[in-house]
């Protein structure tokens, strides 16, 4: 009799059991996908000029929602996944002429030239000079994305193919790119200049490009001449202050940090003979044993100092870093400077973007964009759950190098204008 009464509440217990689980599990995928987030404008960190107030009115995206894909898009980790392993959707395929110039110590860098497909809305030639991220190049998905959208809106593109990082181009010299050498970047841009002599040019970098193009423009007042704006979209800033970011498990930067260290191995070592060959003439400090512990690296900090640091002769690790980050260099740029990062990029420790912060308090030529969602170069946008093949990212960079070019022509107008002015008079 007893037994009968309680078989009807084992039901129950087992039902409880399986409500409790499945909103354990709705209760992670909210949490994980951040679905509560609201979305919002992005941050903007400016001082009021006539300029800022110009690119308000100017560039929609940078006052509207940006709205990302509403089942994952609020994630910077899927968002900033989707970038590494699938770049874009529907990426097109831009045609363009491979350029080679030998540099001074024997190493042959390349770049890749797009024509413009339109008229530019200002009617000028205008060159973008692009540096992408981290041992990436042309070929890039994301890169092969933004070239064709820049090119439609009339922009010539040149980008920078990472020294070491094309597969079918081997290194001439034992050197391979390093995380602030500009060497190729500046030879790029000199080309572009020698070429085309009536061209103006826009600065665009991406990740570990950011760092390379600000680096530039910073080093020496001449690099700066006929730019009109630069963009750094993602980048740290501070190498120094990055690397005990990178060791953290907040955000899951440590397996990150593991990820980027692998596939830099496997690029250094498919260039093994050019960098470490008994024929080779290598850097006094570059020894054979450092070979064996890039084996046995398993972080981008590993890598810098026992191999990147000493292509350059650099003593330490410190000394690599504090010399090759951009920080330094940010405050001698004095063209227009766009610098982007989002909220919830897990490689990028909110830590630093105290830097970007204080310099746009100070320079009235720097503004900062900080929208909470996005990741690490995604900023993927749809309605659902598929992406467009055309990025937030890459709608603004356009947008702002737009409203720069008219800004300039603006300038030039007026100054005409008060010329024939004073000639009346």
């Amino acid at each position: 009799m007893n037994a009968m009464l309680e078989t009807p509440e084992l039901p129950a217990v087992f039902d409880g059991v399986k409500l409790a689980a499945v909103a354990a599990v709705l209760y992670v995928i909210v949490r994980c996908l951040n679905l509560k987030s609201p979305t919002a404008p992005p941050d903007l960190y400016f001082q009021d000029s006539g300029l800022s107030r110009f690119l308000l009115k100017s560039c929609p995206l940078l006052t509207k929602e940006y709205i990302p894909p509403l089942i994952w898009g609020k994630s910077g980790h899927i968002q900033t996944a989707l970038y590494g392993k699938m770049g874009r959707v529907r990426s097109p395929h831009p045609y363009g002429h491979r350029k080679f110039i030998t540099m001074s110590d024997g190493a042959t860098s390349t770049f890749d030239l797009f024509e413009p497909l339109a008229e530019h809305c200002v009617g000028d030639d205008i060159t973008m000079v692009i540096c992408p991220g981290i041992a990436n190049h042309s070929e890039k998905q994301y890169i092969r994305t933004f070239v064709d959208y820049a090119q439609k809106n009339g922009y010539r593109c040149a980008v920078l193919n990472h020294l070491g990082a094309l597969p079918n181009i081997e290194l001439t010299s034992p050197r391979m790119f390093t995380y602030g050498c500009t060497w190729e970047f500046g030879a790029m841009v000199n080309y572009i200049k020698k070429t085309y002599p009536l061209t103006q040019l826009v600065v665009v970098g991406f990740s570990l490009g950011g760092n390379i193009v600000c680096k530039y423009l910073g080093e020496t007042q001449a690099n700066q001449e006929k730019v009109l704006c630069c963009v750094s979209m993602c980048q740290g800033y501070s190498a120094l202050r990055a690397q005990e970011t990178f060791m953290q498990w907040d955000q899951c930067r440590r397996f990150y940090n593991f990820l980027m260290a692998d596939n830099m191995k496997k690029i250094i070592l498919s260039h093994r003979q050019a960098l470490f060959g008994d024929h080779v003439k290598k850097p006094r400090s570059l020894e054979d044993t450092d070979l064996s512990r890039l084996y046995t690296a398993t972080s981008l900090m590993q890598i810098d100092d026992n191999v990147m640091r000493k292509f350059h002769g650099y003593n330490s690790l410190k000394e690599y870093y504090e010399e090759e980050s951009c920080m330094r260099y940010l405050h001698r740029i004095y063209v227009p400077l766009m610098l982007v990062n989002a909220a919830d990029d897990p490689l990028v420790h909110e830590s630093l973007l105290t830097i970007p912060k204080s310099l746009s308090e100070k320079r009235e030529n720097v503004m900062f964009v900080l929208p909470l969602h996005g990741g690490h170069l995604g900023f993927f946008e749809g309605s659902v759950l598929f992406p467009e093949p055309l990025t937030w990212m890459d709608k603004l960079v356009v947008e702002y190098a737009n409203a720069i070019c008219q800004w300039e022509r603006n300038k030039l107008q007026c100054s005409d204008t008060e010329q024939v002015e004073a000639d009346l008079e």
